[in-house]
């Protein structure tokens, strides 16, 4: 899942306020995922978080030299906290049962548990907490909004497949899952909603809103898995994922279709890009709401 940091996103490169810090004995940490925390010189009171998660052969420090993530902290204020994955080539586990179940013990719990270290610690804004990720780090995020629906108030996920759809039969940790990959993998909108129950049974609360990017030439993590995406999370919101409420076409970049199923869910199918969809720093403003 490595591509090229040249194209993880493009904008003008500035200065940035402050650095990349590793933050040690942040709580419980089953599986020795790294932190590392952005955090402007100047933050907002009570600050928002943004969670953005790399992707295979990355690492937190490659995330934050290549996303816009760091820049727009110091622009908005806002706190970045970049997980760093512990498996020999960096991806994320997203296979087995213990990061695929709520307090599971792997690195999914990990990271929610990042995220009360940095409420306690800085003062960060609960109701204000985002997730983001490319490649693996958004197969992480769709995981991250199963497994801990209760912590975030919205997500964007670049080129990553449905939460579950990378599950290892045989119960491996950091497995690959080619049927996944290759697109073969396809449920209904009940079957993959009951997916993402079973990994926290007892929530009965919201789910956060989701955006899905893919691209239409991605080779590693195939189109149809943007489809499956949308289907588990319509299921989790009651949208049909056959007919949105609403097609742009040319949105928010030419050749890029933004597919709106309801307030909580929008698909994002961009005509000839490869893995990985490159990083929409605005948009996610949007979608956040710091816009």
């Amino acid at each position: 899942l490595a591509f090229s940091l040249l194209f993880l996103w493009s904008g003008l490169v500035t200065a940035l306020t402050s650095t990349l810090q590793q933050v040690t004995n942040f709580g419980s940490n089953p599986t020795n995922v790294g932190m590392y925390v952005y955090k402007p010189t100047t933050v907002k009171a009570s600050p928002a978080v943004i969670v953005a998660i790399h992707f295979c052969t990355g690492t937190a420090q490659a995330y934050f030299s290549g996303s816009p993530y760091a820049q727009l902290a110091d622009t908005y204020g806002f706190i970045v906290i970049y997980p760093s994955s512990p498996h020999s080539g960096t991806c994320w586990d997203v296979s087995s049962k213990a990061t695929l179940t709520h307090n599971g013990g792997g690195d999914s719990n990990g990271i929610a548990n990042m995220v009360a270290y940095a409420i306690s610690t800085y003062g960060a804004d609960p109701s204000r907490i985002f997730v983001t990720g490319s490649s693996s780090g958004a197969m992480m995020t769709n995981v991250l909004c199963a497994t801990y629906p209760e912590i975030w108030r919205a997500a964007t996920v670049y080129s990553g497949v449905a939460a579950g759809c990378f599950v290892s039969s045989s119960g491996g940790v950091d497995a690959w899952n080619s049927s996944c990959a290759n697109g073969q993998v396809s449920q209904t909108s009940a079957q993959w909603a009951a997916v993402v129950r079973a990994m926290y049974p007892s929530y009965t609360g919201a789910y956060p809103p989701i955006q899905e990017y893919h691209g239409t030439a991605d080779t590693t993590l195939f189109p149809p898995n943007l489809n499956e995406e949308v289907k588990e999370w319509a299921g989790i919101f009651g949208y049909n994922a056959a007919a949105p409420a609403q097609v742009l076409q040319n949105t928010p970049l030419s050749g890029y279709t933004k597919s709106v199923y309801g307030p909580s869910l929008q698909g994002i199918l961009a005509q000839g890009v490869g893995h990985t969809v490159p990083i929409q720093g605005n948009e996610d403003m949007k979608w956040f709401g710091f816009v």
